[in-house]
């Protein structure tokens, strides 16, 4: 890998990271809206901590560097920020420079090992994200004896971050990604793009986090909610805006448990493809993803 290639790589992976934190969306950290024991000031040292780091992965060190991603984030903060932000960003930037991440991804996971297992669960012990229970075989407390991407599909149904190891990152690539993409065609509300965003994929996938902490109740409701919204045409219709605050304030309640964290995650991600496709630029006035044109 290049030194020109591994710089552009830890740029596009502080800019994604950044421009998501820094975004206004349903129930999410922003700098209008902190947590209890998290700001957005936590994310963005999160993520100039984890840039270096999954810059310089290969498809031979997914499992290795997934494990110091996470411990790069707790030399700067005391909490879990973005363990699934650094489980979706590693696999995509480990594909080739000259290689399109769409064309490139099926073979980096392809080559997932055993070891990347067992590094990829230590990285999530040492992590401690909420709400994950147990589960019946190659539980994340236990030893794994099969490879990373056979353990994610064991929780692809639950989880639709390790679903994205088992589909080749379909759902950030051909449904987030062209989901950014037609915001291009946007007429004004551009500051509106990342909570859209978040509630087209709240509203297609539910939330993993939500569902784990809260229950299938909680998250069928939020999902419901985010449909409402999408279904109103929100935020170009006129009127709607109490059909979105309504989605949001649902999901501040109860402290910041029903936070749609995967969701979050998922936007980085596509964030980070579209940076790294060159569709986008990242502004740093304003921290936010501008296309070329804008």
């Amino acid at each position: 890998m290049s030194n020109t290639w591994k710089t552009r790589l830890r740029t596009c992976v502080q800019n994604a990271c950044v421009a998501e934190v820094s975004a206004v969306k349903p129930g999410n950290v922003s700098p209008a809206h902190s947590f209890a024991n998290a700001t957005a000031d936590d994310f963005v040292a999160s993520a100039k901590a984890i840039a270096p780091v999954i810059a310089d992965v290969s498809a031979a060190t997914i499992g290795q560097t997934i494990l110091q991603a996470v411990a790069a984030t707790q030399r700067v903060v005391d909490h879990n920020t973005n363990l699934g932000i650094i489980l979706l960003l590693t696999p995509l930037a480990a594909v080739p420079e000259d290689t399109l991440l769409e064309d490139g991804i099926e073979d980096v996971l392809k080559q997932l090992s055993v070891e990347d297992a067992v590094l990829t669960y230590r990285a999530i012990q040492r992590a401690s994200p909420g709400g994950l229970g147990n589960a019946e075989t190659q539980d994340v407390d236990s030893q794994p004896t099969i490879d990373l991407r056979a353990c994610m599909k064991l929780a692809a149904d639950r989880d639709l971050i390790a679903a994205q190891y088992t589909n080749g990152f379909h759902d950030v690539l051909h449904v987030g990604l062209p989901l950014l993409l037609q915001t291009a065609k946007w007429d004004g509300k551009f500051q509106y793009r990342a909570a859209w965003l978040a509630v087209r994929l709240l509203a297609e996938f539910g939330d993993s986090l939500i569902a784990r902490k809260c229950g299938k109740d909680i998250s069928d409701e939020a999902q419901n909610l985010a449909q409402q919204v999408v279904d109103s045409g929100w935020p170009h219709q006129a009127g709607t805006d109490p059909v979105y605050m309504q989605l949001d304030r649902f999901l501040k309640l109860d402290g910041n448990r029903r936070n749609p964290g995967t969701t979050a995650d998922m936007i980085a991600a596509l964030f980070f493809a579209a940076l790294r496709n060159g569709h986008c630029r990242f502004n740093e006035l304003t921290n936010e993803l501008m296309f070329i044109h804008d």
